[in-house]
């Protein structure tokens, strides 16, 4: 892998990682198009790296909410800080099901790594976002207008629902548990925050125990391109949060299921025949 390239891959993954358009989907795509094998160790670790490199963005951009989440903010007034706020076990209940099922069902998982599957995924995912916009709107009563307006149990159903994510690449981690949240009564910016918040712990961990058994591939020759493709990734996906978050309101699921669909069909049509 050159410079160039881990550029590119920086780029890509730091646009999709937070947004539900598929970071992983966009990566398999990608990486074909530039003559790419992805599932090759050193493009696994490279992977892993940059995916760290989004996570710190992430981590930077909630940094207050983090450490309340912590118990190490005193900056906010009594009044509100005595209110119901979302805490740890909001966040354990989100990423519990997730994790247990990427652990038990790791070597299948890496069996739909390909890119039929995640075009498929692509127009999968698509139609349920515009689903959960839609029943969002005229279905279910909106309980949690703020993220600390959650209750366990909504954090749960967006845990079960980001399963989908996970056995499906491609599907696309912040589709499923933003359409999971708003399909459960959360508000479309508040399933965005905790899609955002319970990124870090899962991300975190799913790229720590990929990293323990590539860590030897951090040879002399690849570092470079490993820390010019984290750097690259962790400057656009803070970048891409910022506006997203700013943004939330004008950009619809609605918006990101007809990219997907016009992403699938032209990669079918040009790429895959």
């Amino acid at each position: 892998m050159d410079f160039l390239t881990s550029i590119i891959l920086g780029i890509v993954e730091g646009l999709t990682e937070f947004i539900p358009v598929s970071s992983t989907g966009h990566m398999i795509l990608t990486a074909k198009m530039l003559g790419y094998d992805d599932q090759t160790p050193i493009m696994k670790t490279f992977e892993v790296v940059i995916q760290l490199g989004a996570i710190l963005a992430i981590a930077i951009v909630y940094w207050n909410r983090i450490l309340t989440l912590l118990g190490w903010s005193r900056s906010e007034p009594i009044a509100k800080s005595a209110r119901k706020r979302l805490n740890l076990i909001h966040v354990f209940l989100g990423i519990a099901p997730a994790l247990l099922v990427a652990y038990f069902a790791r070597d299948f998982i890496k069996s739909l790594f390909h890119a039929q599957t995640v075009l498929l995924a692509l127009v999968a995912g698509g139609i349920f976002m515009i689903f959960a916009e839609w029943y969002n709107k005229h279905k279910v009563r909106v309980t949690a207008e703020d993220v600390d307006d959650m209750t366990y149990k909504q954090a749960f159903l967006i845990g079960l629902y980001q399963i989908i994510s996970v056995l499906w690449p491609g599907f696309s981690r912040s589709g499923s548990t933003i359409s999971g949240g708003m399909i459960s009564g959360v508000s479309y910016k508040a399933s965005a925050d905790f899609s955002f918040l319970i990124a870090i712990p899962i991300m975190c961990a799913a790229s720590g125990y990929e990293l323990l058994d590539s860590y030897r591939n951090f040879t002399s020759d690849a570092v470079g391109v490993f820390i010019a493709g984290f750097i690259v990734s962790f400057v656009v996906a803070y970048f891409v949060v910022l506006a997203f978050m700013k943004l939330i309101q004008k950009i619809r699921l609605t918006h990101f299921a007809i990219y997907r669909f016009v992403l699938a069909a032209v990669f079918w049509l040009f790429i895959m025949h």
